[in-house]
């Protein structure tokens, strides 16, 4: 829409830009005296519209973008072909306007947002008690959590302080909703006895893997981050990505939540902890990204706020982070250091049995680690021994335990559980 006075100067910055376009009279006797209608390349939006804003129209000018699905003019192949290094270096990278109207979009109603989350909670919190990797997989679908996550970082870097607001309170109440939600109806579960009586929610696996994070979240939330961002900026399905971003929220915040149910402390916190760095990590990877991209406020003289903004939350994810990745760092460091000891106790017992005789077996083996901060300290070590009938078993245990400490490296106790063990 050209506001009174500010025809000639579209006209002629649309002219100098080589843009084909079709202006007509506008009679409804607002401000705006015509409308001008032009396609263009996606790469010449952005540039296209802030020559326009030099010439008069600014941002309460009605402007509308939409897709135009095909274009015959040698005009506009020559502006493609103009705009052709922007669109190979840049890929189909839409304008600001078109990432904010995303944004606004892509954050549903209050309502909706938190239905959707609660039922995805309680689909994730089913999926985990059954131990079913495949409904775990359908409560992720359908988890609203691209578009909190993606308005705070698109709020950030162009400006728009609502946004950003608004995209950090839907985060933390869907986060919130979510261990809520899965808090109640595993509760009511086990009230209801609706779950085996004596369930250990860690011999699971859906939910033991939530339980001992190691930096390879970070990883995943990253991940999501930018595959988020690229899905707006491009046009690729940002329902297939939302489902990368509840991938890293939904199932641990669900695994909170049975954590608490079941009163089992470690994983609310193991669990927790994947929460916190998912919703940091996306957060930080997606303002990165756009950073990179080179998205910036509308006016010049607030690009200075925004990059002062932009650097302090930065920094602010940045040292959440790494404090969290410490937590993270020391779970891998243990999970190595007692992959690593099993491994040695192992071989050492099997060498041990077979100098003994050849006929013992290693038929089990389990070791406990006690301690507070990683590494723990080997305490106790399960080994069951195999024996022919008839065979004599003595001394098995001290030739097994001086075998096992001098592995270790450390005095260790040692039980030995013998199994007659007869073939036919």
């Amino acid at each position: 829409m050209i506001p009174a006075g500010k025809r000639a100067a579209v006209v002629r910055a649309l002219d100098d830009e080589g843009v084909d376009y079709v202006v007509t009279d506008e009679t409804s006797g607002r401000e705006y005296t015509a409308v001008a209608t032009f396609p263009l390349p996606t790469a010449a939006v952005e540039p296209v519209l802030e020559r326009l804003r030099e010439a008069g129209i600014d941002e309460s000018t009605y402007t509308v973008i939409v897709a135009a699905e095909t274009v015959i003019s040698r005009r506009f192949e020559a502006l493609e072909d103009a705009y052709e290094q922007d669109a190979e270096r840049g890929g189909d990278r839409i304008s600001r306007e078109e990432l904010q109207a995303k944004a606004d979009d892509l954050a549903s109603g209050l309502g909706t947002y938190v239905l959707m989350t609660v039922i995805s909670a309680v689909i994730a919190t089913a999926g985990l008690l059954l131990d079913s990797p495949a409904t775990v997989v359908g409560s992720m679908v359908i988890a609203p959590l691209i578009g909190p996550a993606m308005s705070a970082a698109i709020g950030t870097v162009v400006d728009d302080e609502a946004l950003f607001r608004r995209g950090v309170r839907m985060q933390v109440l869907g986060v919130v909703v979510a261990v809520l939600a899965a808090t109640l109806f595993a509760f009511a579960l086990r009230s209801l006895a609706l779950v085996p009586p004596g369930l250990d929610p860690l011999e699971l696996a859906e939910v033991s893997e939530r339980l001992a994070p190691n930096v390879l979240v970070l990883v995943v939330a990253v991940g999501a981050g930018v595959a988020g961002i690229v899905s707006l900026m491009t046009g690729v399905s940002a329902t297939l990505v939302g489902v990368m971003i509840a991938v890293a929220l939904i199932p641990p915040a669900a695994a909170v939540g049975i954590g608490i149910a079941f009163r089992i402390p470690r994983l609310v916190v193991g669990a927790g902890v994947i929460v916190a760095v998912n919703v940091l990590s996306i957060n930080l990877s997606a303002l990165v990204m756009l950073w990179y991209e080179g998205y910036r406020p509308q006016r010049w003289f607030r690009e200075d706020d925004a990059r002062a903004a932009f650097l302090k939350r930065v920094a602010v994810l940045a040292v959440a982070i790494a404090l969290l990745s410490v937590f993270l760092g020391g779970v891998t460091y243990e999970s190595y250091v007692a992959s690593t000891t099993e491994s040695d106790i192992r071989a050492a017992a099997s060498d041990e049995l077979a100098a003994l005789n050849s006929e013992f077996e290693l038929l089990e083996l389990s070791v406990e680690r006690t301690g507070t901060v990683p590494p723990l300290e080997t305490d106790r070590v399960v080994v069951t021994v195999g024996a022919p009938p008839g065979g004599t078993v003595r001394g098995i245990a001290p030739a097994l335990d001086g075998r096992i400490e001098a592995a270790v490296g450390g005095e260790v106790t040692v039980e030995v559980r013998t199994v007659t063990v007869e073939r036919a």
